[in-house]
């Protein structure tokens, strides 16, 4: 088929290049007679039809006269049009003066050959045609139209809507009366944009004409930036296509297929669920059958077929002009439809939807004839040649020009052509009920979408284009956000507190043998832990995403920084009494410490261990915003949207790398100083360490944080729970720790000591005494102790300075007791050597109930002579022997009662000189001595 096209058309070409000499002198001499006439027309100005005949001009016209099955007999269904559209040409006063339009047929039947051969007749045999009209035939028409330049041709169609054909540089001298089925895009994107509807898919059929347009609509809609999200295409089989629209979520379909092949897409359709409120189809014009019946090949009635197309737009070509408007022939688009029906019924003959075109066509080419005629008058008349003649160059010219001129209403509406395609004016109907409702009208002249009736859209709102999916930020709750912050401030105003009472109270010894450098490192620690919470609880919905890439770095510093001074003030702590009591329990060489400068300096060393990571993480691999997204969720209400959850997170590059390595560095200090906690959990030496607070603050922090960094990552995608989570575990740690470790001191000084404590410190004191004596005796031990454990040393050193101000004040109420005792004795003995000189009676009286009445010594004065036996045992009983030997063991528990207010004995178990069983702690006794015992 190819082959047989280029050889009909080289042929063609040759033929024309023969056929120009001789064309060119008749048609010069056919010219030439008719300026003649008309010169003698303008000086006799005798009227025309007195002096002359009407002359015939030919023009070609190229139709199949058989009829096609597919198509049906447009020749013959046109040819109506045609007859009335010369009718009433003839009727008005004629624009082309003395001539007439005459169109000779010739049957092309739809053969490239033939159709050529017929087309080189006509040109050798004559007449020669001024024009070409017609063209039915794709194939037939493309070689005609490209021989048309060789022959200085122009040819004007009315039936051949191929988007091929508007190729200027291809087809220059091509124009067409019916608009190209690529004009129907224009009008859809203009339809398109009036709903806002920016994603659209295609679903067209492998067949050329419906391949071109969907071409062509893809590049209108890459202008108008409207997204072609899915371009599928089928030969029989439309289901597979269908399904990967569907799931590719296209809810605009714009359709390219024939009209047999409805019933199977929209079968599919239907079968698939793609119909309704959620999609929108827009199809070609088949309103003038009813193809929804045609289900032979589907397994689908007609009732789910019109249920898929409800609501489905057509898009075509206006055919016959809907306004009433009289157009150039004088009467309006509905009263030249009347006169052609009555003249195809005459005939027994269908109505085609070119007629229309092919009267317009008709009144083109006498309109475009007639503008000729006036140029080549207006030319002899001012030409300054004697014999005036025009060439086949300059007539092709003056039609094409002619041509682009041409602008009118006509019975399909308005006549302009741009680039040779005739501007369309393209109706939008809607399946409204089964029925083809008109709802918008679009013209190409003004580019405006004209409203004729409304559009149905289920729920009243236009269809989506898309499943919309809203962002929803997964943000922290501003109620839970507001309590968090009344516990850190309250946690923070706690810390500030404990910090101002520090300061007052540093001359205290509680306060002072404490370490007070490295309480307000702990104390400022937990400020710091406890300030990260207010930047951990901050996302996009509070501040800027600049201000959140700066929280991110500050919230890790702050976290980070006040782990380790508080952590590391307690490790140095725990470690100094570790160290302390290993080298006097175990005797062993233990490496050198220093004092509280090197403490210090230690905490430091902790601190600008941190400090490094911290800087080494901004500088290499900051902190930024990301942004985690999560399983798309379906609208909880039922709308036809999904809402995309997502949350805002602070990562970089390495984020695993970087959390391990403050993981490690944390959790060595944490164990570090959870182990030396442990070791030290039986030395309870609250007047010189803070050994139990430190320990229980440790036990606690320990597991929190274990458990709070597990559950928080198990909680990652619930902001609320994990900042909840997060903000208890800093929360608590920060309080459990300056709880444990001030709040014993608080309560020394609020309440003081109770004699057991201070018993104590008074034997701590003593010991350190013995030990000194013990060491003295021994010199190379004193040369070991000197040499190889200054620590300890300075330690016992430090403890005796900071107690010593209180063992002033102990010292000075010892001092006092003992003169008290003292006195209490020299009493006793005198109550003791006056029993001695009372009466037995007396004596046992003042033994057994103390102080009594007179009237009872005065009765026990006055006995019968009947008691002298019971006196005569009392007598026996209360002898100085039996008074010696009683005071002997009652006057040591008596003076014991008062060793513990003095700081006598201690019951707690010590490692040194004085633990023995004289020294037990007797309970205190009240009341008086009893005799007779």
């Amino acid at each position: 088929m190819v082959e047989s096209y280029r050889e009909t058309t080289d042929e063609a070409l040759e033929n024309a290049k023969k056929l120009r000499e001789f064309m060119f002198t008749e048609r010069m001499e056919y010219w030439w007679k008719l300026l003649n006439v008309l010169t003698f027309w303008e000086l006799t100005q005798v009227p025309l039809c007195y002096c002359l005949v009407r002359h015939k001009l030919p023009v070609l016209w190229i139709m199949p006269v058989s009829g096609d099955p597919a198509r049906g007999n447009i020749t013959a269904e046109v040819l109506p049009a045609v007859e009335l559209a010369l009718s009433h040409l003839s009727e008005q006063p004629s624009p082309l003066g003395n001539y007439e339009l005459q169109f000779h047929l010739t049957d092309s039947e739809c053969d490239n050959g033939k159709a050529l051969k017929a087309f080189f007749d006509t040109i050798f045999n004559g007449p020669k045609p001024i024009m070409i009209f017609g063209g039915v035939c794709l194939s037939v028409t493309s070689i005609l139209a490209q021989s048309l330049e060789g022959f200085n041709l122009v040819q004007l169609s009315f039936a051949v809507t191929a988007p091929s054909l508007g190729n200027k540089r291809r087809f220059p001298n091509f124009f067409q009366t019916v608009p190209s089925d690529s004009a129907v895009n224009v009008a859809l994107v203009r339809f398109l944009r009036q709903y806002g509807w920016s994603r659209v898919g295609t679903l067209t059929q492998r067949e050329q004409k419906f391949t071109e347009v969907q071409r062509d609509l893809s590049r209108h809609l890459e202008v108008a930036n409207i997204k072609l999200a899915e371009a599928e295409s089928f030969s029989e089989v439309p289901c597979d296509c269908v399904k990967k629209l569907k799931d590719n979520d296209v809810r605009i379909v714009i359709a390219h297929f024939d009209v047999s092949l409805a019933a199977k897409v929209f079968c599919c359709v239907y079968n698939l669920s793609m119909y309704g409120q959620k999609y929108q189809w827009i199809l070609p014009d088949w309103t003038q059958g009813s193809w929804w019946t045609n289900t032979d090949s589907t397994n689908c009635t007609a009732k789910n077929i019109l249920t898929a197309i409800e609501g489905s737009i057509s898009a075509d070509i206006e055919t016959l002009s809907s306004r009433h408007i009289r157009g150039i022939s004088g009467r309006t688009p509905q009263e030249y439809e009347k006169e052609y029906d009555e003249r195809r019924r005459l005939k027994g003959l269908g109505a085609s939807k070119f007629h229309g075109f092919a009267y317009d066509g008709t009144w083109v080419i006498a309109k475009v004839l007639t503008r000729v005629m006036e140029t080549v008058r207006y030319r002899e008349n001012y030409s300054i040649h004697r014999n005036f003649t025009v060439t086949d160059q300059e007539v092709e010219q003056m039609i094409l020009e002619a041509m682009d001129k041409i602008n009118f209403f006509g019975v399909t509406g308005h006549i302009m052509f741009q680039k040779g395609e005739r501007l369309a004016s393209v109706k939008f109907a809607q399946y409204q009920d089964g029925k083809a409702v008109d709802i918008e009208q679009y013209s190409a002249v003004t580019d405006e979408l004209e409203f004729i009736s409304p559009i149905r859209f289920q729920r009243d709102k236009p269809t989506k284009d898309r499943t919309h999916v809203y962002p929803q930020r997964k943000r922290i709750s501003i109620l839970l956000y507001g309590v968090v912050a009344f516990l850190t401030f309250l946690g923070i105003f706690t810390a500030c507190s404990l910090l101002v009472f520090s300061v007052k109270h540093h001359n205290h010894w509680a306060i002072s043998m404490s370490r007070p450098f490295l309480n307000t490192l702990i104390i400022l620690g937990a400020v710091l832990s406890y300030s990260s919470i207010f930047f951990i609880g901050l996302d996009g919905s509070y501040v800027s995403d600049r201000v959140f890439e700066v929280s991110c770095s500050v919230q890790i510093s702050c976290l980070s920084t006040g782990c380790t001074a508080s952590f590391g003030a307690m490790f140095v702590k725990t470690w100094k009494i570790h160290s302390f009591f290993k080298k006097h329990s175990m005797e062993k060489k233990l490496p050198q410490t220093t004092k509280d400068y090197g403490l210090g300096l230690l905490v430091l060393l902790l601190l600008l261990i941190d400090l490094s990571l911290l800087i080494c993480l901004q500088i290499l691999d900051p902190l930024r915003r990301t942004v985690k997204e999560y399983r798309i969720e379906a609208d909880p209400h039922g709308q036809d949207f999904f809402i995309q959850p997502f949350s805002e997170r602070c990562e970089n590059t390495y984020m695993g790398f970087w959390m391990a390595a403050f993981y490690v560095y944390e959790g060595i200090l944490l164990l570090s100083t959870c182990f030396l906690a442990w070791t030290t959990r039986h030395m309870n030496i609250p007047a010189i360490n803070d050994s139990r607070g430190i320990r229980f603050s440790v036990f606690v922090s320990v597991p929190v944080i274990l458990i709070g960094t597990y559950a928080s990552m198990l909680w990652q995608d619930q902001p609320n729970v994990q900042f909840c989570i997060v903000s208890l575990v800093i929360i608590t740690c920060c309080c459990s720790t300056l709880c444990m470790v001030f709040l014993p001191k608080i309560i020394i000084i609020r309440m003081g000591p109770d004699p057991a404590f201070l018993s104590r410190r008074f034997h701590l004191t003593q010991w350190h005494s013995e030990l000194q004596k013990e060491s003295g005796q021994d010199n190379d031990a004193r040369n070991i102790l000197e040499q190889d454990d200054t620590g300890a040393s300075d330690f016992v050193t430090d403890v005796t300075q900071n107690i010593s101000l209180s063992l002033d004040i102990v010292l000075s109420e010892n001092l006092h007791l003992r003169r008290h005792i003292n006195e209490l004795d020299a009493e006793l003995e005198d109550l003791t050597r006056q029993l001695n000189e009372l009466s037995p009676c007396v004596m046992e009286n003042v033994i057994i109930r103390g102080f009594v009445h007179k009237a009872v010594k005065e009765k026990c004065l006055t006995l019968p002579e009947s008691s002298k036996s019971n006196r005569n045992l009392l007598e026996d009983i209360n002898s100085p022997e039996h008074i010696q030997r009683r005071l002997s063991l009652q006057l040591p528990i008596l003076h014991l009662a008062y060793l513990p207010s003095i700081g006598g004995v201690d019951s707690s178990p010590l490692n040194s000189p004085s633990d023995s069983p004289q020294h037990t702690l007797m309970p205190r006794t009240y009341g008086v001595l009893v005799t007779g015992l």
